[in-house]
């Protein structure tokens, strides 16, 4: 590998042992922590190790610079996976990679950073992350047997995945008619606009600048029955609460999806609280969790991550899934 210098003013750490990086918010909760030695064990390369680089949400565009310097320029930082921070980072970052995955340059993130010799790879894996996991939980032609819609609240880099996977399905049949997405600041609303705008689609955006639970209530319960309702905001996790309120009604026969596997999960509480009421199918994030933690390892260690690859890892983590315990409703 070829030795690059780093700027003066990002030093870097010279580590003395291959590091995967996992750039977050709260690094030190997740299950990834006690997976990824069970992982690097079983794919043959035991001797990484998984090094968490915590972030606050929107920070400083200097530290997101700091932590790609740190694999970019450190020969044994291999890479690593971004979480809460994938569109911020490429912003800060962008003129520091050699190469972006065309994933990469329509969302505009990168949850993957990789290396091939001397070049620092972006990718961008979550449509591909969000599309194995969506399909896992719906079957074909789902929104034309159901009629239902996506309501996607967050705009963050996952609802853009989800929204790049479903514009990108072949048969109508697997896409929604309508994709709503409600955000609490505009920018992030423009910018899904923009990766939207240029695809071609037939599926009918709607974008909804709104930060009060009660307008997010009456969104919800103005959708058709069979809707997929999408916590996508990082609240439950990374920040604390839900998009909605205790009393917001969920559309009949639907499904709620928490992206989030871990923290309060305010947003799963509450669907739980209405499954019967509402035959409503609730899922969580650890799906989500397993194959997009999967895929950047896979890519950053540069393995074939084939179906029974991935069979096997996710069997080593299912004794370490966090307990999910329904507190009942309030």
């Amino acid at each position: 590998m070829t030795t690059q210098t780093a700027p003066e003013q990002y030093p870097i750490v010279h580590k003395s042992v291959p590091t995967f990086y996992f750039v977050g918010v709260t690094t030190g909760q997740s299950s990834i922590n006690k997976v990824f030695p069970r992982w690097v064990q079983a794919l043959g390369r035991p001797e990484v190790v998984l090094e968490g680089i915590d972030c606050k949400l929107n920070d400083e565009p200097d530290n997101y610079r700091r932590a790609v310097a740190q694999m970019k320029y450190d020969p044994l930082s291999l890479g690593g996976l971004v979480t809460a921070h994938k569109i911020n980072l490429l912003n800060a970052a962008r003129d520091m990679f050699d190469y972006l995955d065309p994933f990469a340059q329509i969302c505009g993130e990168v949850s993957s950073i990789s290396k091939r010799g001397a070049e620092l790879r972006g990718h961008a894996k979550d449509p591909i992350t969000s599309g194995l996991s969506l399909d896992a939980i719906i079957d074909a032609g789902y929104f034309e047997r159901t009629g239902g819609d996506i309501l996607c609240y967050g705009a963050g880099g996952s609802a853009v995945a989800i929204a790049l996977h479903l514009i990108n399905k072949r048969s109508a049949g697997d896409r929604p008619k309508r994709f709503i997405v409600v955000n609490r600041s505009p920018g992030r609303l423009e910018h899904l606009k923009q990766m939207v705008d240029g695809q071609e689609s037939d599926i009918e955006f709607e974008y909804i600048h709104n930060q009060d639970p009660v307008r997010n209530d009456e969104i919800m319960e103005s959708m058709p029955a069979g809707t997929i309702v999408i916590n996508a905001t990082g609240m439950g996790k990374d920040t604390p609460g839900s998009p909605i309120t205790d009393d917001g009604v969920f559309p009949e026969h639907g499904i709620a999806w928490e992206l989030n596997y871990r923290g309060e999960l305010d947003f799963w509480h509450q669907s739980m609280a209405q499954i019967g009421s509402r035959q409503l199918l609730v899922e969580d994030g650890w799906l989500y969790f397993l194959h997009g933690w999967t895929q950047v390892v896979a890519e950053v260690l540069d393995i074939n991550l084939t179906p029974e690859t991935f069979a096997t890892l996710a069997e080593l983590a299912k004794d370490l899934r966090p307990a999910l315990v329904y507190r009942g409703a309030k």
